[in-house]
């Protein structure tokens, strides 16, 4: 039977609602990389069953990137060297790399393909003392025998699901493509719905990733319910998916920016996110709404008229008016609170977040909390609790497609949106913050021997972390009670 703790850390989950996971166990490992030189082609032997047009750009036939034979007259000799994700990261140096050169070399190193933010700020409150590179270098121990190990296994089969070297979850909006193609096709409803890449992607291209309740999702307002049943309601009868990222979302206030009709990547453009490891800097709200004339253009899809900047949307070409800071609240805090302590509607307060390995096959504590957020999770869970499960749990490594024992389950002490935090960042100036690294890391082997329980961060790490909520609005007339209790008494702000 499982000891005390784990049957207090599962009531608490009970208790509390869930939220988190991952891709089957078919998806497929890093492809190997490519050689071959490609050759034009016509394409009419690979469209009579994969019936897909290319843009101009690329129209010049499928084996350019996918080899394979489209003379032939079998399936298996058409597929022979058959190349399936010509711009998985493993390939695309070698395949787009030949007309994209200086891209696929920069985007290679960029923070949307290392992670590495990410994974070092986890792997750092759990003790590592140096960082890695990159999400590929987090090291494997099975089973794991420190706190680190069982952190680095999180990640792996847990969390990293959102990156170019994973397909995500077969959830509706949430899978996506690899490598160069997780940006530039379109995927929609669990698959590729155009063939023709975009140099400008939409936004739900960037929702495919930045869903569930990580910034993105707020610039639509949404914050994701909890996972108990009871917490999903309304409940729908339609046949519309009631949860295209995994789990239902409460529909609160969009950004200003979104309502106006700017775009993900108005702001944050190519240079941006396929720079180097660093890449350069978002653009700042002072950069636009505190332009002066005279000055230089923050951005390129800027211009002026009559001493108004104006922002030009780069999908559709809409001439947006950028308001200049007139309040004399904006010189009297400019150096003490960044802009979203003011303007931020609301954000993420995810408190106590819990993350239980199990290698047990026993489900029915989990019979209500099925909905994890996680597609494989779900399934195992769903599969075991109708004794449809085949042998101990699983998960895959998201980095390899390699299947290693235990199933990882998640869960929050509270979820909340309210009033957002404050704290200080690097620069002692007020901003908002959430919980970030508020975890608590469980781990229950085979024999139901808890090896770690609630295991948190290290001394001296810093739990509730700065952000930027994309959930800007009016500060509204008590803006100045955010901040109240941060300024000094006796003092002018």
């Amino acid at each position: 039977m499982p000891t005390l703790a784990i049957r207090i850390f599962l009531a608490g989950l009970l208790l509390a609602g869930l939220t988190g996971c991952d891709r089957a166990a078919d998806r497929q490992a890093a492809p190997p990389a490519v050689t071959q030189k490609p050759t034009p082609s016509p394409t009419q032997g690979c469209t009579a069953c994969h019936p897909f047009t290319l843009d101009t750009a690329h129209s010049f036939g499928c084996p350019g990137c996918h080899g394979g034979d489209p003379a032939a007259t079998t399936a298996e000799a058409a597929h022979a060297n058959l190349i399936e994700l010509p711009a998985h990261p493993a390939n695309m140096r070698a395949v787009c790399g030949r007309c994209h050169a200086r891209e696929t070399e920069a985007v290679a190193g960029s923070l949307h393909f290392t992670l590495a933010r990410e994974v070092n700020s986890v792997r750092r409150a759990f003790g590592a003392n140096q960082d890695l590179p990159s999400l590929l270098a987090i090291p494997v121990t099975e089973p794991p025998t420190t706190p680190l190990a069982l952190a680095d296994d999180m990640l792996r089969r847990r969390c990293l699901r959102c990156h170019p070297y994973y397909q995500g979850d077969p959830y509706p909006e949430t899978e996506h493509g690899t490598g160069c193609a997780a940006c530039h096709l379109d995927f929609g409803d669990t698959r590729l719905e155009s063939h023709a890449f975009v140099r400008f992607p939409a936004d739900d291209q960037c929702l495919h990733c930045h869903y569930g309740n990580t910034v993105g999702a707020d610039y639509y307002g949404r914050f994701e319910r909890d996972f108990s049943w009871e917490y999903r309601t309304p409940y729908r009868l339609d046949d519309v998916s009631p949860r295209p990222y995994g789990v239902e979302y409460h529909q609160l206030a969009p950004d200003v920016h979104q309502r106006a009709g700017m775009a993900c990547i108005d702001c944050h453009d190519g240079g941006q996110l396929m720079d180097t490891a660093h890449g350069k800097a978002t653009l700042s709200c002072a950069a636009c709404h505190d332009w002066r004339p005279g000055r230089p253009l923050p951005a390129a899809n800027l211009t002026v008229a009559s001493d108004q900047l104006i922002l030009i949307t780069r999908r559709d070409g809409k001439r947006l008016p950028v308001p200049t800071l007139t309040d004399p609240a904006h010189r009297a805090y400019q150096d003490k609170a960044t802009c979203v302590a003011c303007h931020a509607q609301w954000s993420f307060n995810d408190h106590g977040q819990h993350l239980l390995r199990q290698d047990t096959d026993d489900y029915d504590p989990w019979t209500f909390l099925t909905v994890q957020g996680c597609y494989e999770v779900e399934a195992s869970l769903e599969n075991g609790l109708a004794g449809e499960e085949d042998g101990p749990p699983a998960m895959i490594d998201k980095l390899t497609g390699d299947a290693r024992p235990g199933l990882w389950l998640k869960g929050y002490e509270l979820r909340r949106w309210e009033e957002p935090l404050l704290c200080r960042d690097d620069a002692g100036r007020l901003t908002v913050c959430r919980p970030s690294l508020d975890l608590h890391l469980s781990f229950l082997n085979a024999d139901q021997e808890v090896l770690f329980d609630a295991v948190t961060p290290v001394p001296g790490t810093r739990i509730i972390r700065p952000y930027t909520p994309h959930t800007t609005g009016k500060a509204g007339a008590f803006f100045r009670q955010r901040l109240q209790n941060f300024i000094q008494p006796g003092k002018k702000p």
